[in-house]
């Protein structure tokens, strides 16, 4: 195996204390290009959560990019992490490894990703945004919500009445399930021996159940319930939080504040409290897609 430079780290932390646990685990691998699939994927098991994989950019699938980036769980490969990318590009920023541009173009095999640093007057501290693409939406068959709410070992008294239960993706596909209160949400015990089966049937990667957690409407809460991961609980998804964010735009059914990000609160009820901020992006005064965005921090 290639000697490759190796990084951990929390993204999407709640809080910043580096004695207080939360955000979702990710292991940065520099220097990836000489890993095969077979390596990097033991690798991945090894960690036992999402690994990012940083290549040249001239290996990628699209041209012009600047990095390439792969993305493993411990069972298999995905298209595209939102967290392990957003933490990728935070570390090479604080390696002083990135290109003097404005925006950095990510090959990815869901696509091109762009990434913009923000960083505070005194470059104390850096923001990463990470793009995705304007989400599209599916209501779901009542025999399919009704498989879904088995699992989950719940029943439609539990959901929210003004919101639908949905297929959404930007990047991969999630569904997201609206349940009346923080409290059910919290309380959920699902079979996760058919979570995996549920998924395949509808077509998703995980199930997404939320919750209003703030009157406001700007705020959320949601736990992910992931396909074949190689664990039944993710504390952090910036991919579903992406997704939820155009259901709610796309339902009308909430007065979003499109000018200020929402924030996905999620892996609470883990013990790890996580806070992932989704702002859409316009162009021409029309929303074409989205920045997922949080805070990073080091894992020693």
């Amino acid at each position: 195996m290639e000697k490759v430079r190796t990084y951990n780290l929390s993204v999407f932390p709640y809080s910043m204390d580096s004695e207080e646990p939360g955000g979702n685990p990710t292991t940065i691998f520099l220097d990836a290009d000489g890993l095969d699939d077979s390596e990097m994927k033991a690798l991945a098991k090894d960690r036992g959560h999402e690994c990012g994989f940083i290549l040249s950019g001239r290996s990628g699938w699209q041209d012009d990019c600047h990095i390439t980036m792969r993305y493993w769980v411990p069972n298999h490969e995905m298209e595209m992490c939102g967290h392990a990318t957003v933490g990728a590009v935070w570390l090479l920023d604080q390696l002083g490894l990135l290109p003097s541009v404005k925006e950095i173009a990510i090959s990815t095999r869901s696509g091109k990703v762009e990434a913009v640093i923000l960083k505070e007057p005194d470059n104390s501290a850096s923001q990463v945004l990470v793009s995705q693409p304007a989400g599209s939406c599916e209501d779901l068959s009542d025999d399919h919500i009704e498989d879904i709410l088995s699992c989950l070992r719940i029943t439609t008294a539990e959901l929210a009445t003004l919101l639908k239960v949905q297929n959404a993706r930007t990047s991969r596909t999630k569904t997201l399930i609206p349940l009346k209160t923080r409290e059910i949400l919290n309380s959920l015990s699902p079979d996760f021996d058919r979570v995996n089966k549920v998924c395949q049937m509808i077509g998703s990667t995980g199930l997404y159940p939320y919750a209003i957690a703030q009157d406001d409407h700007q705020v959320f809460e949601a736990r992910q319930f992931p396909r074949s991961s190689g664990y039944t609980e993710d504390p952090a998804t910036g991919i579903a939080a992406a997704a939820l964010a155009f259901s709610l735009l796309k339902q009308n059914a909430m007065s979003l504040d499109v000018q200020n990000p929402i924030h996905i609160r999620q892996g609470w009820s883990m013990g790890k409290p996580s806070d992932i901020q989704v702002l859409f992006r316009k162009s021409q005064g029309d929303i074409n897609g989205c920045w997922i965005s949080g805070n990073v921090k080091w894992v020693r």
